[in-house]
Order: C-alpha cells, then structure tokens, then sequence
C-alpha cells in the first residue's frame, strides 16, 4: 500500500534536510526510507532526515536519520532548521524551546531574521564519555593533540562530544585537505567505537576559523553545526582562539561562543525554510 507523504525542505547554513511532521501524520520505518529520500537522483536529497515527535521530557522530539539510515545523537544546524519549521507550521510561537534528542534536551532560541541561537550544553571531554580510546581513557579529558595513525599516515587529532563525537584535525591548507579520503578512514577507525564525525580546520586568526566536515553516515556537507562547537572548543582549549569566534563553513557562518569549564556552548546560525512538497513511498 502506497503513501503520500508531506515534507518540508530546509537547510543551515547549506547542511540540508528533509523534516517529515510525526505528530500530523503516521510514517513508515524510517531506516529504509531515510535512504531512499536521500538520493539525490531517485529522492529528495538530503545529508539528514529530521523527524518532529512528541516528547515526555521536553516540549518536542527530534529524530535525526542520516543518509545511510542510521540514527544519531545531534545535529547543530538540524536542530535550528528543526525549530524554524516548529514556528512555520504553527507548532508553537513560543521564541525558545526544549527539545528532547539522543544527545540530551538542547534549547533553541530565536533571535530575529531566520537566526536561532542553541544553547547546545557543555562540552563533553572525559574519553570514556565521547566516546574515544584516545588520551587517558579513565581520565576527565581534555583528549588534545593526540596522535592517530589513519590512511598510511600519522597525524595529531582532538576529539570531544557536543552530544555526538568529534575528532578535529587542524592542517594549513584546508581547501588542499584529503577530506573524502581521510574523513573515512577516521570516521570508522577503531579508536572511534560508535564511529566519530572529523573536522578538518585551518586557524585563520584568534577570531575566525575555516573547517571543513566529514559526518558519519553521510560524507562530507556543506555545514556541520556541532562540527563547528566541537572544532571551536578545541580552538579556544588549545589556546588559539578567543572565548567568541566565528567559523567559516563551505555553507556559510555560524558564531560559537564558550566562557569555559562547565560552561555551555552557545551557537548561532541561520535556518531556512526551501520548498514543502508530497512523496509517495510504498508502505506495508
């Protein structure tokens, strides 16, 4: 039996979605369709899938599928992309929310003309927790500069979670980085257990930062909004760069700010709203 589903298109920062309404409308098994939708030729496209559910614990849910089908923790830029569609589709009016991922309850705020700050929590740094064989794995972290061999090569990489992993790898030529080559071999690499999203970035000056992505599951984008909390934090505790800093992505920018220890990361960025369309996908 077939189904017409409603679908909205959106994207931060050029990370881009499809956002499927799980509270107005029943859907199919989200593994398989996550990867059909994605195809860029024979779906929609996407680098993930965002579901909007009920939650107990928060005012809503977001599920986030990734290309290949699997589900993961967080998305920076989704969760903006997620709140804007909230407000477009009438689901609230409210200008900050809480809402409910596998990465724990992130709060998004709206700051005017499509740019939500998120207030994305603490960094975690402790190995164990990332999760990371990297550094002093009984340790509370940080894991800086630590070495890993990868792809015929040695390289020093710092890793940290923002309710999902990250491994950042700074280089001098960012647009010269072997991303499609090196991204890979990082990602599945075994000090990596639940796989680990690899950020690819070039220090510009104290305030600004250029990076690159390499997520897990879906490759390269062109924005990864926790890759860029994860790549500013190690910027600002490797100490070359400012507690305020803007990233440069191939999508855009996105400002991190971070006072410290125990101290929550804020992210700002831009969310927008592409096309609403119907597909139809073969149900049970």
């Amino acid at each position: 039996m077939s189904q017409l589903l409603e679908f909205a298109k959106m994207h931060g920062a050029g990370n881009d979605f499809v956002v499927l309404d799980g509270i107005r409308q029943d859907l199919p098994p989200l593994e398989a369709l996550a990867r059909r939708l994605s195809d860029r030729h024979f779906g929609i496209g996407f680098d993930q899938l965002l579901v909007v559910r009920p939650s107990s614990s928060a005012d809503f849910r977001m599920e986030i599928y990734n290309a290949d089908g699997s589900q993961v923790e967080m998305c920076a830029n989704g969760i903006r992309a997620f709140f804007k569609y909230l407000r477009d589709e009438g689901h609230t009016d409210r200008e900050r929310v809480r809402v409910e991922t596998l990465g724990g309850t992130v709060v998004p705020r709206w700051v005017g003309r499509n740019q939500v700050c998120v207030d994305m929590g603490p960094p975690v740094l402790a190995p164990a927790k990332i999760p990371t064989l990297l550094g002093d794995t009984s340790g509370e972290g940080p894991v800086l500069d630590a070495s890993l061999s990868a792809a015929g090569e040695t390289f020093l990489v710092s890793s940290l979670s923002m309710g999902n992993p990250h491994a950042v790898v700074y280089v001098d030529d960012l647009d010269a980085s072997p991303v499609a080559s090196l991204g890979p071999a990082i990602e599945n690499h075994p000090s990596f257990p639940n796989r680990v999203n690899v950020e690819f970035v070039e220090i510009v000056s104290r305030e600004r930062i250029r990076q690159r992505t390499w997520e897990r599951g879906t490759g390269e984008t062109l924005a990864c909004g926790s890759g860029a909390c994860a790549a500013a934090v190690a910027s600002m505790l490797r100490g070359v760069s400012e507690p305020s800093l803007t990233v440069e992505l191939r999508g855009g920018e996105i400002q991190i700010a971070w006072a410290g220890a125990g101290e929550s990361v804020f992210m700002t960025g831009p969310a927008a709203h592409v096309f609403t369309g119907r597909i139809q996908v073969e149900g049970e």
